[in-house]
């Protein structure tokens, strides 16, 4: 495998920033670091690259993204690559693909196609199932005739597809046998988000109680954090085991609230794309599973008006988190070490010595200029 040695960085890393240290990597790992002058070379080919002062930080991990490159996950394994391709080139070397709300035999099939590539490649970390045990009165861009309540036939049939591949599911936990499928899912080792519903304070609290560890796209499709009725955030706030998914693209939520979150809920937010086929593709006509979406200056929306997923990238959403006031030390963990904890895989999102080898050039404003996946350059 190649070997690099990265010198002059700003290493922001596990929470942490160290100035002027080097990184070498060898065999898909992160096989030495150290401050100052970088070891001399017995190899000539090592690649050595100067980062001149650059941030390096570890590979970026989206735990919710749908698509991008003019490519979207629904679309079948033949459209994997694509999207990988383009969240790549902007830092993300791990990513959960995303599917939206289907009826149940379908989502099944497009499960079962997509299972042999998640499995096969190790830059993808399971299969997230957005729907379609959704509320209706939260659907945002879903399809209403997709909608249903869990049953257990549904939920046997969806892991059977899955074949362990299947790494978490938004669920409204006000829906009828929806905490039963809470524990059936966590029992399978399938993480649950609570999202997409109406669901107060007490519906959401029961619904962590039976296992439930994420919230999706918090602010987004669910009720408000109201003085009063505190609702599904206010939930996963006093839970300090749920991980708070958040869309930092300046539309979806107010920078002010996403600088808020990361103080209410430290070490817990997860920076997320929710990205469909536009990341990457400029304005026009597009599709988010069977709806027509409509992009236009990089707001992805159906006929409705209302927000469709987004085109975000998640160096985009580094550089929105850090401009709103969110530490860069914080912002760098949430969207590197915290999905990848909330996805029981910690040893990613780590610089530490180790780690598998995922890497992140930027530029001291926070803009890509190399990728190296599991040791190998990838930008």
């Amino acid at each position: 495998m190649p070997e690099t040695l990265i010198t002059g960085a700003r290493i922001v890393s596990d929470g942490g920033v160290v100035e002027h240290d080097w990184v070498r990597l060898a065999d898909g790992l992160v096989a030495a670091r150290g401050a100052g002058a970088p070891p001399r070379l017995q190899d000539a080919s090592v690649e050595v690259v100067d980062a001149g002062g650059g941030v390096l930080t570890p590979g970026f991990v989206d735990q919710h993204l749908h698509g991008g490159g003019g490519a979207d996950a629904s679309e079948g394994p033949g459209a994997v690559e694509a999207v990988l391709r383009e969240h790549r080139l902007h830092g993300t070397t791990r990513s959960v693909l995303s599917l939206v709300s289907a009826p149940v035999d379908r989502l099944v099939r497009a499960v079962a196609d997509l299972a042999p590539v998640v499995k096969a490649d190790p830059a993808l970390l399971g299969i997230h199932l957005e729907g379609p045990f959704l509320s209706p009165d939260a659907r945002g861009a879903h399809d209403p005739g997709a909608l249903t309540t869990p049953d257990a036939a549904s939920l046997e049939a969806l892991l059977e597809a899955a074949d362990g591949a299947l790494a978490q599911i938004t669920m409204a936990p006000e829906l009828p046998g929806a905490l039963e499928a809470v524990r059936r899912f966590t029992d399978a080792g399938v993480r649950v988000a609570v999202g997409h519903t109406t669901a107060d304070l007490a519906t959401a609290a029961a619904a962590f109680d039976a296992g439930a560890s994420l919230l999706t796209h918090t602010f987004n499709a669910m009720p408000v954090l109201a003085h009063r009725a505190p609702g599904p955030i206010g939930a996963a706030l006093e839970r300090p085991d749920v991980v708070l998914e958040l869309i930092a693209d300046g539309m979806h939520v107010h920078p002010v609230l996403v600088a808020a979150l990361f103080r209410m809920a430290p070490g817990r937010v997860a920076l997320i794309t929710d990205a469909m086929s536009a990341a990457g593709m400029g304005d026009g006509e597009y599709r988010l599973g069977p709806l027509q979406v409509t992009v236009q200056d990089g707001a992805a929306r159906l006929a409705s008006g209302s927000l469709a997923g987004s085109t975000l990238t998640l160096d985009a959403a580094l550089r929105t988190a850090v401009a709103g006031g969110v530490p860069l030390p914080e912002a760098v963990q949430a969207l590197t070490a915290v999905p990848a904890r909330a996805l029981g895989r910690p040893e990613l999102g780590s610089l530490a010595v180790g780690s598998p080898a995922d890497a992140v050039l930027l530029t001291p404003d926070l803009h890509v200029t190399a990728v190296w996946q599991a040791g190998t350059r990838a930008r």
